[in-house]
């Protein structure tokens, strides 16, 4: 199994932030999401399903994503979403946002990857976590880019 848990300050609003991660603007931070459709939404967001469809380069996953955690206060807005890649992972992230202040929010971005049957746990064991934690940055990095194009100063 993979784990990550990275953080950094974003000099943004917390709500500019949260906003790149609403449906309309998530391809913004995740280019490689080419569909996000709602499948189901529920009430408090909590059980939500979408079906998404990532593209590395050729190949195209299709794969269903349910929002296992829900938080959004003034002072902390938090989301995680869990789904079975080729069913062969079953992976779960979450964002957490903090405020600091009117102009900063910490970014914490935390996750699992786990092989679910054979040739998922074989994958697993041949992928490197060096690998893993440049994908984490990038997109980490992605989300700070954006933010700060969207921050009104």
């Amino acid at each position: 199994m993979m784990t990550w848990n990275e953080e950094m300050v974003i000099e943004a609003n917390i709500e500019v932030i949260w906003n790149l991660f609403q449906l309309e603007n998530i391809q913004r931070i995740m280019p490689q999401i080419i569909e996000n459709e709602v499948i189901e939404m529920k009430e408090g967001i909590v059980g939500s399903r979408y079906r998404q469809k990532y593209q590395e380069g050729k190949r195209v996953e299709t794969y269903i994503v349910e929002d296992l955690a829900h938080e959004d206060t003034p002072e902390r807005k938090h989301n995680t979403s869990g789904f079975v890649l080729a069913k062969a992972f079953k992976i779960e992230t979450s964002f957490t946002l903090e405020k600091i202040d009117e102009k900063s929010t910490r970014f914490i971005y935390s996750g699992t990857n786990q092989g679910i049957n054979f040739l998922g746990k074989i994958l697993m064991k041949l992928s490197s976590s060096k690998n893993n934690d440049k994908v984490v940055a990038d997109f980490m990095k992605r989300v700070e880019t954006e933010a700060l194009k969207d921050r009104q100063s």
